[in-house]
């Protein structure tokens, strides 16, 4: 290991940022992490953990006070599908000022490098109509039509991070995550992500049952494992290149299949009822990673098999606990 370093990570109360700060403190930095919530199913291993609304300047220039060496800027207001078509307003405001917020105090407290988490909802949605889509290059983002609100506002904070650099110095690195799951995330409540919500309606059917399907499950995605995910930050933080990179992997699936891996991991027979009213996102999206490997000469390798059958035990002990827990209440009771 090199030097100990002072590291903030903003987000660490979610999915991803949860994990990061586990990573980093195992590798021996000293870490401060700073939600607007607590992390949901574990304590933190953070060194600090603050409580702060990121949208206010003020609580930017507290976050990253004392020498803070790097910002992963993971903090941003967002969900599955669902929930990023249904608030466009909110969503972009509370993200645009959380991020100019976090680049300016970074800028002013001397920080030395800020990583801005992305997403792959900025590329161009016209290059996304087919399901055997061609996998995204990052230059794809341009011209720009990006998703509303959420894909807009990545893509402007990416350009963001560019002006920083250019202007002063600031050194930024730019990840575009595709599709990232794995336990300890969101599974229910309406923010989850296919992969946790496709996890909790397999733990909840019974053998031979029937769960609903969003569109008709033919649409594309590939979907990357948190540990792989986590790996490619810290590796990206550590790399000389500040243009956007894609991180995801490139193993494709309908979501049909998807559904088949998780009930395959799950040991049920089900069917589908597919809601072609649901929302549904692009029609395909999958990560072109020649340019992550020619960077890092390195890129995501866990299954998504393997990363499922991990995802759908965690998910199922959940549900399963919750299931079980108002019957043992009654049986107390009486």
């Amino acid at each position: 290991m090199g030097k100990q370093k002072r590291i903030l990570v903003t987000g660490a109360g979610g999915f991803i940022g949860h994990h990061l700060v586990k990573r980093l403190k195992s590798d021996g930095h000293w870490v401060r992490g700073v939600d607007i919530k607590y992390p949901e199913y574990q304590p933190t291993a953070s060194d600090a953990f603050e409580i702060l609304d990121l949208r206010k300047a003020e609580n930017c220039l507290l976050a990253t006070r004392g020498g803070i060496d790097e910002i992963y800027n993971l903090a941003a207001d967002m969900g599955g599908i669902g929930y990023i078509t249904a608030y466009l307003a909110n969503i972009s405001r509370n993200n645009i000022l959380i991020n100019a917020h976090m680049l300016e105090a970074g800028r002013q407290n001397g920080v030395q490098r800020f990583l801005f988490s992305s997403s792959a909802c900025v590329y161009n949605q016209t290059k996304q109509q087919d399901a055997t889509v061609t996998a995204l290059r990052e230059e794809d983002a341009h011209p720009a039509d990006p998703e509303p609100g959420y894909g807009w506002e990545k893509l402007f904070a990416e350009e963001l991070c560019r002006y920083y650099y250019k202007d002063y110095g600031f050194e930024t690195r730019i990840v575009r995550f595709h599709n990232v799951y794995g336990p300890l995330g969101t599974y229910e409540g309406g923010k989850e992500k296919a992969p946790a919500a496709i996890c909790r309606k397999l733990a909840l059917s019974e053998e031979n049952g029937e769960i609903e399907v969003w569109g008709d499950g033919e649409q594309t995605r590939s979907f990357m494992y948190v540990d792989d995910c986590v790996e490619g930050l810290i590796r990206i933080m550590e790399s000389d290149y500040r243009e956007p990179l894609n991180l995801g992997t490139d193993e494709l699936v309908t979501i049909n299949e998807l559904v088949d891996l998780v009930a395959g991991v799950a040991g049920k027979r089900i069917s589908k009822r597919h809601n072609l009213s649901a929302p549904q996102g692009v029609r395909g999206r999958n990560s072109d990673n020649s340019r992550l490997r020619d960077v890092l000469g390195w890129e995501p390798s866990i299954p998504l098999k393997r990363g499922l059958a991990a995802t759908y035990d965690w998910i199922a002990a959940q549900v399963l606990s919750k299931v079980s827990a108002p019957v043992a209440a009654s049986n107390a009771a009486d």
